[in-house]
Order: structure tokens, then sequence, then C-alpha cells
């Protein structure tokens, strides 16, 4: 696990510090106000924290792509009315990140334990190319930094990354969260350990199926990555999306996980259907030998769901990322929602460590009614896959003492 400080190493009287904290405020909206506030959720408890011990909190936060440019309907601003609900507390907004309109406001304006939102990052270019000039102006008005942003941490960027090296660093309470979840579940893990790998396409999470057969005891392979597989080893998948010129990649990677003691998992039986449609005519449960040329495969088949069922009661970690078949068309997130409720059961009687996450597969999720009975789902999408793909995250790498 790596060595990071937290707010635990801070005194409990902060009277007198100015904290910059970096937040993700990045919400999807529609008609002007936000319509998921679960990253504000995220990091209420370390705002509150902080600004109850007396700290000046100043949140740092990016908004849209904006490309250095300043654009009003990226503003931070759009967000502050969302941020104040949460919080149960005033935000007060300033439109600069540094210079003397944040000098001002942090001198004069703020009192101990207020809160303040600082405009968006990404207005000035500075922020995406960490420029170290950027970071020390910025630094210039905190007195501590904290960064709270696992799901920005993939970037190293100015506010994400720069800040840790010009102020003394620590990890705000659902950053700890997120890297304790993580070091649990790949960086010291219980074993055996299983971890169930889905998505359209080997091609994008090549990186992370290289990473896991040296780390896991079982591989599961659903989704559109399955037929590719599947294809590889020789089976006709019909008209199903699949990679045939990633065979022999695939074969390698098969070939990897032998060597390493992995047993990959792969679908025998399957949902096929003539369409991809919701509730097709033709949908049909067969052996993945007899896939018809005009059929594809949209999920896995019953057999298969309850074998790996069985998988993971004999394991004591799973990390998921990626759906089993194509869980937003009924009727095919069955095997999602099965397996991810056997995850959950296991999860709730004490024999399973599980992690999740990644967009689908919090979907995929909450849509089987069990998002809060595993241990613990991340809401990063790049990040937690760069994580997953065993690579070094600059935003976390900044922090370690």
């Amino acid at each position: 696990m790596p060595k990071f400080k937290t707010l635990d190493d801070l005194p409990a009287d902060l009277t007198g510090e100015v904290a910059l904290v970096r937040v993700d405020l990045n919400l999807p909206m529609k008609d002007g106000s936000a319509t998921d506030v679960t990253r504000v959720e995220a990091v209420k408890p370390t705002i509150l924290e902080l600004a109850g011990r007396g700290a000046k909190v100043l949140l740092l936060a990016h908004f849209g792509r904006p490309g250095g440019q300043r654009h009003a309907t990226m503003s931070t601003s759009m967000v502050i009315g969302d941020v104040e609900r949460v919080l149960g507390k005033e935000v007060m907004f300033i439109p600069e990140i540094a210079g003397p309109v944040v000098a001002q406001a942090v001198k004069t304006i703020l009192r101990p334990g207020d809160v303040a939102l600082l405009e968006n990052t990404r207005f000035w270019p500075g922020e995406e190319k960490n420029d170290p000039a950027l970071a020390k102006a910025i630094a210039a008005h905190g007195t501590l930094y904290v960064n709270d942003a696992f799901s920005a941490a993939h970037r190293a960027h100015a506010s994400t990354e720069g800040l840790a090296h010009h102020l003394p660093a620590y990890a705000g309470r659902s950053m700890e969260a997120e890297l304790k979840a993580l070091d649990t579940a790949l960086g010291s893990p219980e074993q055996p350990v299983a971890a169930v790998v889905g998505g359209a396409k080997v091609s994008t999470k090549l990186a992370v199926l290289e990473n896991l057969v040296g780390r896991v005891q079982h591989l599961i392979i659903g989704g559109g990555m399955a037929n590719t597989f599947l294809a590889a080893r020789g089976v006709n998948v019909g008209k199903s999306l699949c990679e045939h010129d990633l065979a022999p990649t695939v074969a390698r990677i098969m070939d990897e996980a032998d060597h390493a003691g992995c047993t990959v998992h792969l679908p025998y039986d399957v949902v096929v259907a003539k369409e991809f449609a919701a509730h097709p005519a033709s949908v049909r449960v067969c052996n993945v030998h007899e896939v018809a040329e005009d059929e594809m495969i949209l999920d896995v088949g019953p057999t298969a769901t309850e074998a790996l069922a069985d998988v993971l009661k004999t394991c004591r970690t799973l990390v998921w990322n990626g759906p089993l078949g194509a869980f937003e068309t009924p009727p095919f997130e069955a095997a999602t929602v099965a397996l991810a409720r056997t995850a959950a059961a296991l999860t709730l009687e004490g024999s399973l460590t599980s992690v999740a996450g990644g967009g689908d597969t919090v979907s995929a999720l909450a849509q089987a009614g069990v998002t809060g009975d595993f241990s613990y789902v991340s809401t990063a999408g790049g990040a937690f896959l760069e994580w997953m793909e065993g690579r070094v995250l600059p935003g976390v790498a900044a922090l370690e003492a």
C-alpha cells in the first residue's frame, strides 16, 4: 500500500489554515441543474470536516472540456447550487483560481469554516499542461493541499498533480477510501481473486487483461469481449460483435494466463437473437457451438452464469469492470444481474470482498439493486481502468509521503 497522508495527519484545530481541495464536480447537467450529485456526495465528508475544524476551504474543480478558454456554459458557478444543497451550507463563488481576486476573498471575505468554489481550472491552458507556474500561483493562496478527486487522478494536471509539489499534500476521505479499497482488491488481496472483465471490445481492455492474468486466479470474460475469445478458440460466433483480427493477441493472453495459473472462464451456453432489440422474437439459449450464422450472442447463458456463481463462492476477492451481456436491453441483462446479486450476497455474508468500477458497471449494479451491497463501488471511469491496467496514477503518486 503506498504511504500517503490523510486528514488524520492534520491538527484537530485548523483555524488559520487555507485548504485547497481538489474535487470532481464534473456533473451531468440538464436544464441548468445536475441530474446526478453522486460526486458531490463523495466529497462532502472531506469538505465539511475541514470546514468544521476551522479551515477556510477553497474548492478546485474542472467542468467540461473548455480547452483553456472561458466558456459561460462551463463555469463551475453552474453547479454551485447543487454543491450548496448537498453540503447544507452556503458556498461563495470566486471567478478566478489565482491572483488578487482570490487573495482578497481569502483575506477579507472568508471566515474560518467558510467554503468557496473557484472557477473551472480548465479555463487556464496551464492546467492541462501541468504548468509549474500556474500550480505555484494557485498554491500561493493555500497553506495545505487535499486531493479528493480519484476520478481525475490519472491526469497530471496543475490542480491534480502540480499543487502537491508546492504545499503539504493529503488524501481526502473519498480518495483515502478509494485507495484502501483498491489496495484490498489488487494490491494485497486475500486469495483466490476473481476478476470480471466485460464490455464490447477486447481492444479497449488489452492492458487490463494483460495485467490481470498475472494477478488473479480466475478471469471471467463477458460482453462482446467473450465473443472475440470464443472466436479465437475456433467457435463460430455468427454475426456477433467480434474482433477477429485480435485472435493472435487473445491466444497470447490465454497462454500467459495458463503459465500464471489463472483460469480464464468463457461462457459455454449463450443467449442469442437474430436482431439486437428489446425483447426480440427470436431469443433462444444454446451451446456456444450451436450459434447460427444469422444469430448474435447477446448474453451469457443461465448454466454458465450458475457455474460462474460457483466460482465466486470459492473466492475471497472480486474485482469487476464491465457487464456480461448487453445489459441495457432486456432480456440481455439476466447474467449480469444474477452474478452481481451472487457477489452481493457473498459480500454481505462476509466471505467476499467486492470492488467494482467504471460507468457501465455502476449502471449495471444499480440495475441489479446491489450497489450498496458491494464492498466498494468506484464512480471513476478512466482512473479505475488505468488502475486495473497497473499504471501509476500521477495524482496518487504525488500524494505519496
